[in-house]
């Protein structure tokens, strides 16, 4: 089994809006809501992927109830720990005739240390029957920046292995447990060495740095350029199809689930590169995060190329 963890769940809502702008009027007629949350977009695409999953996380309020329904609706199973307070709202403003995603995220509940520690307990739970633990998104209020790091501890100690997909200080601190794998994006990757260079050579050196300190999997999303990648001591460029982009909210999330499964398959590394690629990208064509096809990612999957660059 897979687990996923939102720390920061939530309803995502998405309103399709050809032309949207500012200080305007806008009637939509296109709109979907779904059980949201980093984690959760994960659960969805290894879920399509027909691989068992579990999701779980923090869930507050009618808010709380309605992402363990909705999900319940979708067939993840899930097992999340209720706090006081209100499950986050995040709206997304696609406009499909530009391409541009307009977002807005609440802050979601404040956790208590209580909270904290039942938390980590159910993690360390979950994580005696699964192959994967994936952590993802943000910290909540509340919640200390050493979280990530202390459950990269408790997941491998209970058998599994720790996936971080995170930000910032969260990041930071998360990574002196050397996770088997993190996702950071090309600013994310250098931002964690210092480089103030935007180039390929710094992204490559960037990752080369972020497994020397024994991280063995480091994927550096590039979007529409596909991705830079080190795994297993080794370089490798992903270049991806193009496609009209419906929606990108998720796609990073898409990959991570598609990596993490390849890695439970036994997969090599040029095709958990590809099988991630084509989640990405697949997500990327629907107009909410995580509703892959798995024909869809079968197909793409042709189309994708990997190759090892050092």
């Amino acid at each position: 089994m897979i687990t996923t963890i939102t720390m920061n769940a939530a309803i995502d809502k998405t309103y399709i809006t050809p032309s949207f702008a500012i200080d305007k009027l806008h009637r939509v007629k296109e709109m979907y809501a779904f059980a949201g949350g980093k984690g959760i977009n994960v659960a969805r695409v290894v879920h399509a992927l027909q691989e068992p999953v579990t999701a779980s996380g923090i869930i507050a309020g009618h808010n709380g109830k309605f992402i363990e329904a909705a999900l319940a609706e979708e067939g993840i199973a899930h097992q999340f720990v209720a706090v006081e307070g209100e499950s986050r709202l995040c709206l997304a403003i696609t406009d499909p005739s530009t391409g541009s995603v307009t977002e807005l995220l609440e802050a979601g509940p404040a956790l208590t240390e209580e909270d904290v520690e039942l938390m980590k307990l159910t993690i360390a739970r979950l994580a005696r029957t699964s192959t994967h633990v994936v952590m993802s998104g943000s910290l909540p209020q509340g919640c200390p920046v050493t979280f990530y790091k202390d459950c990269v501890d408790i997941i491998r100690e209970n058998g599994a292995s720790p996936i971080l997909d995170t930000s910032g200080d969260a990041l930071v601190s998360g990574m002196e447990g050397r996770p088997l794998l993190i996702k950071p994006n090309e600013h994310e990757v250098l931002k964690l060495t210092g480089s103030d260079h935007a180039d390929e050579d710094a992204i490559l050196q960037a990752i080369h740095a972020v497994m020397e300190q024994g991280i063995q999997s480091v994927v550096v999303s590039l979007g529409a350029q596909g991705a830079l990648a080190g795994m297993y001591n080794r370089i490798y460029r992903v270049t991806i199809p193009k496609v009209d982009v419906l929606n990108t909210v998720g796609s990073g999330d898409s990959m991570i689930a598609g990596l993490v499964v390849g890695d439970k398959r036994g997969m090599l590394p040029e095709e958990q590169l590809k099988l991630g690629a084509a989640c990405g990208t697949a997500n990327a064509l629907t107009p909410a995060a995580g509703m892959v096809s798995l024909t869809q990612v079968e197909e793409l999957m042709k189309s994708i190329s990997v190759q090892q660059i050092s």
